[in-house]
């Protein structure tokens, strides 16, 4: 593996452990075993490195909510896609947790991130309009934008939600399962425009996240 995937590598590894404040380039240097000169080579600064694991993330995002261009879309790849939104959230989870504080110190992070929200809206519209299509859902336009832009602050807010709020405890520490729990909630955004298989199969999906 290349050095400058390494370091993206890495880098990813200790914010999500230890949030971004807490890393610096040095520790990244020191937990690959390569100078610090070695990492300003292939980066100038940790904001260079914050900025390029969030157009990994970007990318994986948006490629996550792909909608099939050829067929009607299933209900398994209706559920498959509350999976892989929460499985990109957790493996970039640093981003969230700590987004007002990325936001505020890079000009450049805040002018993607403002267009990276708007495209992944605009490709969570498609999704939803498939699933229109696929009369998995019923709903009219207005009730499909208004559940864009909430499943959006949830999805966003979630992991923050979690640590912050005290709703699960005093003390707590993100989990991969209490972050899946933000599925749940999303479930309860749509369930009242569910119909056919997908109200069918709603309490099973309640029971399967909100344990």
């Amino acid at each position: 593996m290349k050095t400058r995937d390494r370091i993206l590598m890495k880098s990813l590894e200790l914010f999500n452990e230890a949030g971004e404040r807490s890393i610096t380039t040095n520790h990244i240097a020191a937990a690959l075993n390569i100078s610090p000169g070695n990492l300003y080579y292939h980066f100038r600064s940790k904001e260079d490195i914050i900025y390029e694991i969030f157009l990994t993330y970007e990318n994986s995002m948006v490629q996550a909510l792909s909608v099939p261009d050829d067929r009607v879309i299933t209900y398994t790849e209706k559920i498959g896609y509350f999976e892989s939104i929460f499985n990109q959230l957790w493996e970039y989870r640093f981003l969230h947790r700590d987004l007002g504080h990325l936001l505020e110190e890079s000009p450049r992070l805040r002018a993607s991130y403002r267009q990276f929200a708007r495209k992944v809206m605009a490709q969570a519209y498609l999704v939803y309009n498939a699933l229109r299509k696929a009369e998995l859902i019923q709903a009219t336009e207005q009730d499909v934008q208004a559940m864009i832009v909430n499943i959006w602050i949830l999805t966003t807010s979630w992991a923050s939600f979690v640590v912050s709020s005290g709703f699960f405890g005093e003390e707590v520490v993100l989990t991969q399962r209490l972050l899946r729990r933000g599925i749940y909630q999303i479930i309860c955004l749509e369930a009242p425009y569910l119909q056919n298989e997908a109200l069918e199969r709603l309490p099973d999906l309640l029971k399967q996240y909100g344990d």
